[in-house]
Order: structure tokens, then C-alpha cells, then sequence
């Protein structure tokens, strides 16, 4: 499989700006190189270093830049013109230049090379009390009573490793109940979806804008042992597509998950609503701190009741009934 590297140059001070923008067009995950972080690296630690190489001292005249990695097909080609558009726009209306060029440069990389790229950062890691996520490539020899999720990312998001999806996993212990019927909104890789499952859920929905999210999912399913009759899959837009708005009401949920951003939670907010059974729960993940009491005051205004709020690094995550 093969995927677009897309670079846009920007500057420090443009990077909320075009990450917030980013998102808007459905984009979730970014690789952020901003020279600005290095120095203040050196500020910080330097000191207490007697050495610091010459290779990473480059870091210190590195370009600001954003990278995003959509597949290469034909929705990831949708997506760069709609990337471009966006550009164009920002452009326009950066008078004083405090965007920077928002140059966009884009080249290809194969699958393997991902792989090789996250490989060497991703290990085994429990979460919880009862859930011991892995990759496939590594051996557990003893998992000490938990169950083994096995992951493997691909280019979708959710290794489990970053907070947002961390917050979920941690939560999912005490939500999930035997044959409970689960919503995964924004399913990524699918981990909260296998996740659910391993826990004890009857069947999942999974859902995701983007194709190759679904793919991915399907892999990670059958990796865990799970068939297609414990999960069905559909790739759009919930918001902007009536017939997967249908297909997503014709059943309640016992629990729902939404790991996105908060403008696309509260935007689903009273889907979520109309499809929450009784006594169910609703875990809204992927929420900035700044964003946090927004999202909870839109939630709270259409009848939910936050019961846990937690936070990770800034990443808050609230669990709500109804």
C-alpha cells in the first residue's frame, strides 16, 4: 500500500491555525516539526548534558512544517485538492504573512516504510487492570491474566500509547457489559472497537471517514479472533451522508464511543443522543483542555450528565449518561 507524505510549510505561530484547519477537513493525525521545540529542548536540558551531537544541533535550523499521510487513492487525492483549496484560502486572508509561505510539497511512501518507521517505537504496554495491548510483532511470553490486544496501526490512528485513546481503553473496563451493543464513532485503527469486544461487547458499529480506517479495523478484527459477525463497518461522513445517519439509527446503543475533536462531538451531539439506549453510556475522547468546558456545556444543554472527567496531558475525556 502506498500513501502521500504532504509537507506544508508554515510557521510557529501558524500551526494552530492549520492544524485547527486540518481537522476541519476531517484530518486527525499530523507530524508537527517546529525548530522552535528544539530550542527549547537545548534551553531546558542542555545543562545537565556534556554533549550534544552536531547531526541533532541541525534540528536547530529546521523549517516549520506540518506533515500529513492520507492513502493514495482516489479519496486521498480528493483530500489533497481539498488540503490545496484550504491553502489557497489561508493565503488569501494571511495579510501580515504570519502563516508563512504554506508551500505544499508532496511525495510517496510505501507501507513498509511506515512500518518501519513506528515499529521501533511501539511495545507492549498494559492498560488498565485487564488489557495488555501489543503489535504483532512481538511476543508476550507471560501476559499475567490479561488479554492480549494485537494492533497493528498501519497508517490509521490508535496504537492505544496516545492519551486520547489511552483515556478510552482505561475507561472501556467499566462501561463494557456481556452482549453490550457498541457505537465506535471515528474508529481509527479500531482498537476501542477489538477493545470493546475482548471486554465482553455482543457487537460494534464501526465508523470512520476515512477508507483505509476501515480497512485497517477489519485487519486488526480478524487479528483478535473476531469475524465479521461481531462487527459491521461503514466508511463516510455521518454529518453530511442521510443514509449512514439511517443506518446508525436503526439501532440504541449501550455504549458509544467518540474519540474525535470537539467540534465533531459536539456536531454529533444529538445523534448521540437519539441513539444512547437507557442506562447507556457515552465516552467523548480527543478533547483539548481549552475546548474541555465547551464541549461538556453543549452536551450538559441536550440532557447529559457528566459522571467522570478525566485528563491526561491536556487531553480530557468525559464519560455521560443520560
Amino acid at each position: 500500500m502506498e500513501f502521500f507524505e504532504v509537507t506544508i510549510q508554515t510557521t510557529s505561530q501558524g500551526i494552530d491555525t492549520l492544524v485547527s484547519a486540518l481537522e476541519d477537513l476531517g484530518i486527525r493525525g499530523f507530524a508537527i516539526e517546529d525548530s522552535n521545540d528544539f530550542n527549547e529542548f537545548l534551553e531546558t536540558v542542555t545543562p545537565h548534558w556534556d554533549y550534544v551531537d552536531d547531526s541533532l544541533m541541525k534540528l536547530r535550523d529546521l523549517p516549520t512544517r506540518i506533515k500529513i499521510y492520507p492513502e493514495k487513492n482516489a479519496q486521498g487525492e480528493a483530500l489533497l485538492l481539498s488540503v490545496q483549496q484550504m491553502l489557497d484560502d489561508l493565503k488569501r486572508q494571511d495579510v501580515s504573512g504570519i502563516l508563512g509561505n504554506l508551500e505544499l510539497k508532496f511525495s510517496t511512501v510505501r507501507d513498509e516504510d511506515w512500518a518501519n518507521n513506528y515499529k521501533k517505537y511501539f511495545k507492549p504496554f498494559p492498560v488498565g487492570n485487564r488489557l495488555l495491548i501489543k503489535p504483532s510483532w512481538e511476543t508476550i511470553a507471560d501476559a499475567q491474566g490479561r488479554s492480549i490486544l494485537e494492533i497493528d496501526p498501519a497508517s490509521s490512528f490508535g496504537t492505544g500509547s496516545h492519551e486520547t485513546t489511552r483515556l478510552c481503553l482505561e475507561q472501556l473496563e467499566s462501561c463494557i457489559k456481556p452482549g453490550y451493543n457498541v457505537l465506535d464513532m471515528g474508529c481509527g485503527s479500531g482498537i476501542l472497537s477489538v477493545a470493546a469486544l475482548l471486554l465482553g461487547a455482543g457487537h460494534v458499529l464501526c465508523i470512520d471517514i476515512d477508507e483505509g480506517c476501515l480497512k485497517t479495523t477489519h485487519e486488526n478484527m480478524e487479528r483478535n479472533g473476531f469475524d465479521d459477525s461481531y462487527y459491521d463497518g461503514y466508511c463516510g461522513n455521518v454529518l453530511t451522508m442521510p443514509w449512514l445517519d439511517k443506518k446508525v439509527r436503526e439501532k440504541k446503543y449501550n455504549l458509544i464511543v467518540a474519540n474525535i475533536v470537539a467540534d465533531v462531538i459536539i456536531a454529533m451531539r444529538q445523534l448521540f443522543h437519539d441513539c444512547l439506549a437507557e442506562h447507556g453510556t457515552l465516552l467523548c475522547s480527543g478533547i483539548i483542555g481549552p475546548r474541555a468546558q465547551e464541549v461538556r456545556q453543549k452536551l450538559e444543554e441536550i440532557g447529559f450528565t457528566v459522571c467522570v472527567r478525566e485528563e491526561k496531558n491536556d487531553w480530557v475525556l468525559y464519560k455521560l449518561t443520560l
